[in-house]
């Protein structure tokens, strides 16, 4: 988490509850936590805006470049009479 290991952390918790004390650290954190929420929530809105354009780009070349499959697909109905016509 950020390169900071469980030792620094406590470290910053400690200095932080003797800084801003008890009752307003749960307070802090909760507005910490929906801070990095809501930037977390923007990222991803700006890497969707992005990223579909692309998609529907990438999208829609396919579409035009697949080729229309140049055999028909058969059925057992019609194998079978395949194999009646060549016996006949």
């Amino acid at each position: 988490m950020f390169g900071i290991g469980g030792a620094e952390l406590l470290i910053i918790f400690v200095f932080a509850l003797l800084f801003i004390g008890p009752k307003k650290l749960p307070e802090l954190a909760r507005g910490l936590g929906k801070g990095i929420r809501e930037f977390q929530k923007a990222k991803d809105d700006l890497l969707d805006q992005v990223n579909a354009p692309a998609e529907t780009k990438d999208n829609t070349q396919n579409l035009a470049s697949s080729d229309a499959p140049s055999e028909t697909i058969t059925t057992s109905e019609d194998n079978k009479k395949s194999s009646d016509d060549s016996n006949a």
